[in-house]
């Protein structure tokens, strides 16, 4: 039976013993926070010497220091910081070792820097891991980062996971490296559900130069490794416990196929209205467009990746952070910014999101119900922010007129009384008069009237681009 066949369970020890049988793969691991944990499972494989030139845990801050320099910011896990930790490890692996190994040696280093549960206060449980490997000898060499929020509330626990989370990361990069997304699909082997989170992924170095990170990091989401992708501004993944730290958050769902006026006055009128609560103000504030990639009864719509980058750009060109998330209802949509967040949460939506929110039958699957989705929605510090709609007669509908079923409406008055829900102002009638699903039917005919109904300088892009089908 081949090596292949050996590790075809792709169990841990398995993963690790091929790559101590393989002489061509050598290097370092530096584990700083969480024990020596993937360097263990190496050696409880066996034959560690194969593939183990050194490893290293520095967890006195000064000899941290010394060895790896001090970061912007001071943070020890951080992105910064595991970036030099590969940067010193290969480069002494390669300038110790380059001339006396055999020329088709293939050299690594995997770093991490972890903030495992301490034992004598709560803190947040996370881990930058890295690998810089060459894909081929002598090749210039390529990383792998990842960012993991561990989800385990036993320190042992987390020590564990990380070792095999780490034996999958080098593994991959050396056997699936062809295949970005396999890599992403084994990071999780042989790990419990709900262990850890992988909210962000990136490919960096000459082999991956071609390879597009937003798509990648797309795909955590479908292979369930996280729930959620966020972009700043300028089209970079975002790790969310940074981004959102200490920040309210206003946010407001849409495809957003393309970006209309429409979707910039509901964005620009609830922030506005968003200001007015306490503690909010411009510097404080992210303000987001999400797009879920289900239907309102948690269908993946399969949206190609290609499709939700495009849409993901038009709103960056904008000046807006994005959400990709798969969630289907707004009150996961609020804990997920609570588990990073407990300042003000904003969310902006137009009158038919809120009779959905009114519809029992959206909480199929919720053991408590519509009640419970409500709890969910509004236990502190979360208002929903109402942009209206034109009735049958062309006038203007707000957030009080709302008809809800006749057992929904002590509910619905509770909500308005404590001014959970709060009505924005449109900025011209005529807007309410644009439909995404219109415009799309426009675009492939070419030029029209439609550049009017797109926000700001999205018509330019979508015709030079030639985006959602235009002039096809």
């Amino acid at each position: 039976m081949s090596m292949e066949n050996n590790v075809s369970s792709r169990s841990t020890l398995n993963k690790a013993l091929r790559l101590n049988l393989d002489e061509k793969k050598y290097g370092t691991i530096a584990e700083i926070g969480a024990g020596q944990e993937v360097a263990r499972q190496f050696f409880l494989a066996g034959a560690a010497a194969g593939t183990v030139a050194k490893t290293i845990s520095a967890y006195d801050m000064q000899f941290s220091d010394a060895i790896y320099g001090t970061q912007e910011g001071g943070r020890y896990v951080s992105q910064a910081r595991v970036k030099a930790m590969l940067d010193k490890e290969f480069t002494l692996v390669v300038s110790r070792l380059g001339s006396t190994r055999p020329k088709s040696t293939r050299y690594f280093s995997y770093a991490a820097t972890v903030s495992a549960k301490s034992f004598n206060r709560s803190n947040e449980c996370h881990a930058w891991c890295g690998i810089r490997v060459q894909m081929y000898p002598q090749a210039e060499a390529s990383d792998i980062i990842i960012h993991v929020r561990m989800l385990e509330d036993i320190a042992e626990k987390q020590q564990e996971t990380l070792g095999v989370l780490g034996v999958n990361l080098i593994y991959g990069a050396y056997y699936y490296f062809e295949d970005p997304r396999r890599i992403i699909d084994s990071l999780t082997d042989n790990l419990i559900t709900d262990a850890i989170e992988i909210d962000s992924i990136e490919f960096k170095g000459p082999y991956f130069d071609d390879l597009d990170n937003r798509a990648k990091n797309l795909h955590l989401i479908r292979s369930w490794k996280t729930r959620a992708i966020m972009f700043t501004p300028d089209g970079q993944v975002a790790v969310p416990a940074e981004t959102l730290y200490k920040k309210n958050v206003l946010t407001t769902r849409g495809s957003f196929k393309p970006v209309t006026r429409l979707n910039s006055d509901m964005i620009a009128q609830g922030f506005e209205a968003f200001k007015a609560l306490d503690g909010v103000n411009e510097d404080n504030t992210i303000v987001l467009a999400e797009i879920s990639i289900n239907d309102s009864y948690g269908k993946d719509l399969n949206v190609p990746e290609k499709d939700l980058i495009t849409r993901v750009e038009l709103l960056n060109k904008l000046g807006y952070s994005v959400l990709i998330s798969d969630y289907t209802r707004y009150f996961s949509l609020r804990a997920y910014f609570r588990q990073y967040t407990a300042r003000q949460i904003g969310i902006v939506l137009g009158m038919v999101n809120v009779k959905e929110i009114f519809d029992e039958n959206k909480y199929v699957g919720v053991e408590g119900g519509i009640l419970e989705g409500f709890g969910k929605l509004f236990p502190d510090n979360t208002r929903l922010f109402v942009y209206p709609e034109l009735d049958e007669q062309n006038k203007l509908k707000d957030f009080t007129d709302i008809e809800v079923v006749e057992n929904m409406r002590f509910l619905y008055q509770h909500l308005l009384e404590n001014e959970f829900l709060s009505g924005i102002q449109c900025s011209d009638p005529s807007l309410l008069e644009i439909y995404s699903r219109n415009l799309l039917e426009q675009i492939p005919q070419g030029r029209g009237d439609w550049e009017n109904s797109v926000a700001e300088n999205t018509a330019e892009h979508i015709i030079s681009n030639r985006l959602f089908g235009y002039g096809d």
